[in-house]
């Protein structure tokens, strides 16, 4: 990650999934200048002000979520960046840190929320949701063919009050596991995405990172999930197609475009002693984007 941002001395940064502060560490100590930090999870944030402390006032975090990373920036005095980071998805914090309802291990309540502030919660989806609003959502998140099987059942139960509850109705009707993982794990994956609403979120972000990038900054994504996955890069492709901004206002038609460039042809993946050390890395992927070092780039015929 810190060689994909390219941590220049003294330059500014955007972490935008702060979490513990794991990432931002390392781009401090790799010789930012400055850091904004953002996560919608007070308690990662907490813990991630506890980390960072010894960096002092090189270090700016705020509890507010990355659709409004562009607005925060222009607030903190913090546009252009060297570097925007998004790792997206859940924590390891959030995994193991109990009452969140982010795992089925024990009783715990419908939650699965990041941000405690939001009214939403998993209790909503899968207790009001009509059958057929609910079979789609667990199909097109988490990609399961037994959508429809596990929402009949769902509906058939309610209400469900805990995630054991909702494991086990889903282990039913899924039936047997082919692959070393619980038969819940999609449906769990499909709910956390509706009540957070992850795609959408990241969709608004990655237009307003772009936007805040400075002349040679680099955008980095790391991803969990195909459709994640799909998202960044896809709109990474169209925005370097199109120059990622608006034609220069000085050029004549044609002639300059801005310069967004994707680094990355193929998402950078752990190696395996990583995920040896880190199992819950081996599903990431991770894409790299680079704004031209000059506004524009000469289109060349």
């Amino acid at each position: 990650m810190v060689q994909a941002l390219q941590v220049r001395p003294g330059g500014r940064y955007l972490d935008c999934t702060v979490g513990e502060g794991g990432h931002a560490e390392a781009v401090l100590e790799a010789g930012a200048g400055a850091l904004l930090g953002l996560d919608a999870d007070p308690e990662a944030l907490r813990r991630a002000r506890t980390r960072l402390e010894r960096f002092g006032p090189r270090v700016c975090l705020v509890n507010q979520n990355f659709t409004n990373l562009q607005r925060l920036a222009r607030e903190q005095g913090f546009v252009p960046v060297d570097g925007v980071l998004l790792d997206l998805g859940l924590s390891s914090l959030q995994l193991d840190e109990e009452q969140r309802g982010f795992t089925f291990r024990g009783e715990q309540p419908l939650d699965m929320r990041y941000d405690p502030r939001q009214e939403r919660t998993a209790d909503d989806v899968v207790n009001d949701l009509a059958e057929a609003e609910l079979a789609e959502v667990i199909a097109r998140y988490g990609q399961e063919p037994r959508a429809r099987r596990i929402a009949r059942d769902l509906v058939a139960a309610r209400p469900v009050r805990t995630t054991a509850e909702l494991a086990r109705i889903v282990a039913r009707a899924v039936g047997r596991p082919r692959r070393k993982i619980h038969p819940a794990t999609r449906t769990f994956q499909a709910i956390r995405m509706e009540v957070n609403g992850e795609l959408d979120s990241l969709e608004t972000a990655l237009a307003q990172a772009i936007n805040v990038l400075g002349p040679g900054g680099r955008l980095v994504v790391l991803s969990y999930h195909s459709l994640e996955d799909g998202l960044v890069k896809r709109t990474l492709r169209e925005a370097a197609r199109s120059g990622g901004r608006a034609l220069c206002a000085t050029d004549g038609p044609g002639e300059h475009r801005p310069g967004l460039r994707v680094v990355t042809k193929k998402p950078i993946r752990p190696s395996r002693e990583e995920v040896s050390h880190n199992p819950r890395s081996r599903s990431a992927r991770m894409r790299v984007a680079e704004l031209f070092a000059g506004e524009c780039m000469k289109i060349l015929s």
